[in-house]
């Protein structure tokens, strides 16, 4: 089977982009291909796959499908990706539009031009903090910050939060030193989150910028996550780190992205997109 596809990244965090517009496939073909694109080896190479759907609900709809098969709720970088993609490909008339995603509709607007966006801004929306909406084992209804979370014999604290998928917080003292790998793996499978969380660790620079890294449930480690810098900034102003309604600098592994806690609760996100290739996939189920 010949598929045509793009591969676009978001400061390094990159998919592979199906445009289903022009042409559908069968449900049952996107966990195994998610798994077969994204292999580095014998695929393309990538975080994943991302559907952009037509919508019932909104101007389109994404979909994402991590490297593992497993289906994703929402991706940041993903989202800035599809909206450049549908903007410069003529699939949206207006530079402010809807997107459905699998976790809520946010809205995106684009900057530039229909030949080149440069900068797109995000709506993610209010996160959501109760510990049944993460969802967090324990008491429903308490807010998960600054939590004795002890996991392999270390005691830890965690701030946990849901905006567009389950994410558990950790603030270190150097971003270099943070036990990314030694337990990135370990909490994003921990028992107490029951979907699963992605993993962050966060280094508080001053009250308006902050280091960052990332373990992405389905994903591993990743150059860059829009949801869980999000969720960092969501975090960081819980623990009185730094300003909410303020624009935060979130310096991911590729890149920075501004971040922004609305005195609505709304958290804005911006930042690039890039494509990086495109052509045809063969694949043999």
């Amino acid at each position: 089977m010949d598929i045509p596809f793009v591969k676009m990244h978001g400061l390094g965090n990159n998919y592979i982009y199906l445009n289903l517009f022009e042409k559908n496939y069968d449900e049952d073909l996107f966990s195994p291909l998610a798994k077969s694109i994204s292999n580095v080896n014998t695929g393309i190479g990538s975080d994943g796959l991302i559907l952009i759907q037509p919508s019932e609900v909104a101007d389109l709809r994404m979909r994402i499908f991590n490297k593992d098969g497993s289906e994703g709720q929402n991706c940041g970088n993903g989202l800035r990706c599809v909206a450049k993609y549908v903007y410069e490909n003529n699939l949206v008339s207006s530079t402010l539009f809807t997107i459905e995603t699998k976790a809520a509709i946010v809205s995106a607007e684009v900057f530039g031009n229909r030949n080149k966006i440069h900068k797109i801004t995000v709506d993610m929306g209010p996160p959501l903090l109760k510990r049944s909406q993460i969802p967090m084992l324990g008491s429903p209804d308490e807010h998960v910050v600054g939590e004795k979370f002890i996991v392999n014999g270390e005691q830890l604290l965690v701030t946990a939060l849901f905006l567009g998928n389950p994410n558990a917080v950790f603030f270190v003292d150097e971003i270099e030193e943070a036990p990314l790998y030694e337990l990135g793996a370990i909490i994003t499978d921990d028992k107490r989150f029951p979907n699963r969380a992605n993993v962050e660790f966060v280094e508080v620079i001053n009250e308006k910028e902050i280091n960052f890294r990332v373990w992405e449930r389905g994903s591993g480690v990743t150059e860059a996550c829009g949801t869980g810098a999000c969720a960092a900034v969501i975090a960081s102003v819980l623990n009185g780190l730094v300003l909410k309604n303020e624009d935060i600098i979130v310096h991911l592994k590729g890149g920075d992205l501004t971040i922004k806690w609305a005195d609505d609760d709304h958290v804005w996100m911006t930042g690039p997109a890039e494509v990086t290739a495109t052509g045809i996939f063969h694949w043999e189920e």
